[in-house]
């Protein structure tokens, strides 16, 4: 078990620590969840490798205590909303990106709570988001599907006020863009 005191590390860095491919696509990564430090985003991979040693260790096994430890590891990602069917190739299936959108800093963001993925992060930190009715000061906390629904602004909070001012508007809540149909203009994209 090791000693009490002794904290140990929740990731393992990169074997190489300078490729540049690994480098540029955690780059876009951090940049597109709001994450501040790789260390961050290494915790999250390494929870992935870990569902899916696992998975691996037990589809290999075949004794009555793997079958109760497949059941158990099947039913804590279906609760995380990472798989929809209850496999073990689901579990090999699921990516970086779906554990990533599962996080309550993402799911703030979504939910049109704030502005930005930063000012999520921000929001979670300073205790004014409510999860199952508790705060949650945890961006990097994977939210269960049971619990999304309950996610909330916390009524103490000053953000809980609809008109404040870094709080997006229902009628300016982000919609997508219309695809602009490119036969309706001219070679420069102007009409006529």
């Amino acid at each position: 078990m090791g000693d009490v005191k002794k904290i140990r590390k929740k990731y393992s860095k990169p074997s190489h620590p300078w490729r540049i491919e690994r480098i540029t696509e955690q780059n876009l990564i951090t940049k597109e969840y709001g994450i501040p430090k790789k260390t961050e985003l290494w915790k999250v991979i390494a929870k992935l490798e870990s569902f899916k040693h696992q998975a691996k260790e037990l589809s290999a096994r075949s004794d009555s205590q793997a079958k109760i430890e497949r059941e158990n590891l099947v039913k804590k990602l279906v609760s995380l909303n990472l798989i929809k069917e209850s496999t073990l190739e689901a579990i090999l299936s699921v990516n970086l990106k779906d554990v990533l959108n599962r996080r309550l800093q993402t799911i703030v963001y979504r939910k049109g709570y704030c502005k930005s993925m930063k000012q999520a992060r921000q929001m979670i930190i300073h205790r004014h988001i409510l999860v199952a009715g508790r705060i949650n000061s945890s961006p990097s906390y994977i939210v269960k599907s049971a619990e999304e629904a309950s996610i909330e602004i916390s009524p103490k909070s000053p953000f809980y006020d609809t008109n404040h001012a870094e709080r997006i508007k229902e009628s300016t809540k982000r919609k997508p863009k219309p695809a602009v149909d490119k036969n309706k203009f001219g070679k420069r994209g102007r009409r006529g």
